[in-house]
């Protein structure tokens, strides 16, 4: 068990405002002790130390709260030899009522905390078995990821990605499942997996797909939603093969990536739309890889569409292509903090939909120049 010192010290500070509130009960008996010493008894200010207590059971262990309303009664009784007919005996009595009932809450209130706490722990589990930490490189390429949950609270949600390097090359996979809750993260794990193992057998991107078809209809049939009959997921996969200076792009109905070099930007339309995953059935199961360009020092972006529709205060989308092509970075990471730190301006520090991001460059033969003589 998690004791309540240990929950009390984990409360996130935000910048300094959660500390000072803390003092506020205290600060709270203060003021009113000095009202009701300084002013005529007949105001009795001194009616209102009860509310301390109950205002340190928002914040407080039980412990410190059973103190504070030990000092109310205290101070209640210092103020009855200053000021007779204050009605000491019903203010006393409401004081030791109010601490009580204050005290179980704090209670319960702790208990509720631990919870969350654990609840959190595994949420954060789950993610490091659902988004694990990609490698930063792979076969000359440069990865980088980016993971913004809508809630502040939330540790998982719909979005995923992978990056993997396979006998063909290096594999990607990024994806939103739609639908919210745990029975959309169980659609993104069960993609996740098969894409997993996939990707090393499959000589090719659309192997790879039908596979992640039938793994989506078999978890919508084995896990169906009340609200939701069927599980769906845009998903797009990505290839850079061994040696080659291009990219098998094979898109299910995901938002179109986007190819960066020296201030130009190229919006990687699909030639001919996939369905995305789980309604082939409905719309047809053909599957069309595009292969374009991809030249060392490019960089390229794939993303969900929590990055492109993120909205400001007049409902004004992200300029997603117009933002990168004003973007002068030079590494996967400093491209994904500048998308972080203007996706949460441009929407006001609030996010309407979960975020996944990748950023990849194809390192240059200074890169591995400069690695080599770095080594």
């Amino acid at each position: 068990m998690i004791s309540s010192a240990r929950l009390w010290r984990r409360r996130p500070a935000y910048s300094g405002r959660w500390e000072a509130a803390r003092l506020s009960p205290l600060v709270l008996t203060v003021l009113i002790a000095g009202l009701a010493f300084s002013t005529p008894r007949e105001i009795a200010f001194s009616r209102l130390l009860p509310a301390a207590p109950a205002l340190a059971a928002a914040m407080w262990p039980v412990l410190p709260t059973m103190a504070l309303g030990a000092f109310c009664l205290l101070l209640m009784i210092v103020l009855s030899f200053f000021h007779t007919d204050l009605g000491t005996q019903y203010t006393s009595a409401a004081i030791i009522a109010v601490t009580l009932a204050a005290a179980y809450g704090s209670h319960v209130r702790h208990q509720r905390e631990e919870m969350l706490f654990q609840v959190r722990l595994v949420a954060d589990a789950a993610q490091k078995v659902l988004l694990r930490p990609l490698p930063r490189r792979i076969e000359g390429v440069e990865i980088e990821s980016l993971y913004l949950a809508a809630q502040e609270q939330a540790r998982i949600g719909g979005d995923f990605y992978e990056a993997i390097g396979t006998p063909y090359g290096v594999r990607l996979l990024i994806g939103d499942v739609r639908g919210k809750g745990l029975s959309a993260v169980g659609a993104a794990s069960a993609v996740i997996s098969c894409f997993r193992e996939a990707a090393y057998d499959e000589p090719d991107l659309r192997g790879i797909v039908h596979r992640l078809e039938t793994a989506v209809t078999r978890h919508s049939a084995a896990f169906p939603v009340q609200d939701q009959p069927e599980h769906f997921a845009t998903a797009l996969l990505a290839e850079i093969p061994h040696g080659g200076d291009r990219l098998l792009l094979l898109n299910c109905g995901h938002p179109p990536p986007l190819i960066e070099h020296c201030g130009k930007v190229r919006v990687l339309e699909p030639a001919i739309p996939s369905p995305p995953l789980n309604l082939a059935a409905l719309i047809g199961d053909r599957y069309w890889v595009d292969v374009v360009p991809f030249a060392p020092g490019e960089q390229l972006l794939l993303y969900t569409d929590g990055v492109s529709e993120t909205r400001d205060h007049t409902g004004r989308f992200f300029p997603l292509p117009d933002w990168m092509r004003q973007q002068g970075a030079e590494h996967p990471r400093e491209l994904l903090d500048r998308l972080h730190e203007d996706l949460l301006r441009h929407s006001g520090g609030r996010l309407g939909d979960d975020i996944a991001a990748l950023a990849l460059r194809r390192t240059t033969a200074q890169d591995r120049g400069a690695l080599g003589a770095g080594g």
